[in-house]
């Protein structure tokens, strides 16, 4: 008996995205992190340099999809752990930067789940790969739009 391969469903979506969100939620656990926390430094650890703290926020709320209050909670967070540091208050809207230790955390986790990502991802065929970015950025495109106009 053969199994026929699946259509892209909002089901087949969801099903590989938690498979993949609690591989990497499992790495972040042995180091206190959440998923949410994790969203938020990586954004952190790729600024060049203080970024602002409402800017931030907005980024999580993009990306995860919350309340810009929550989002600001998770920075928050972050701070109280020491990951980022507050900067510039003064200066306008206040800022934040990654510290020494966030910095080491977010390597610490991304060298820990990359290996993980590549067997994950091993022979799937780059064309396979490039179609389903493809795709998978129109559904979160048309998605976005959707929310959008839900929120006017």
């Amino acid at each position: 008996m053969t199994t026929a391969t699946p259509v892209l469903t909002p089901r087949v979506i969801a099903l590989a995205h938690y498979a993949a969100r609690a591989l990497l939620e499992n790495a972040l656990a042995r180091h206190g992190m959440t998923f949410q926390q994790s969203v938020t430094l990586r954004l952190a650890a790729l600024a060049e340099g203080p970024v602002a703290r409402d800017r931030i926020a907005e980024d999580v709320v993009g990306a995860l999809k919350i309340d810009p209050a929550q989002a600001h909670s998770v920075v928050d967070e972050l701070v109280a752990k020491g990951l980022v540091a507050p900067q510039g208050a003064s200066r306008g809207p206040s800022q934040v930067r990654i510290t020494d230790a966030g910095r080491a955390l977010f390597e610490t986790t991304s060298a820990e789940t990359a290996p993980i990502s590549a067997r994950v991802y091993a022979g799937i065929p780059a064309e396979d790969l490039a179609v389903a970015g493809r795709v998978l950025s129109l559904i979160t495109e048309r998605a976005d739009a959707e929310l959008a106009a839900l929120a006017e």
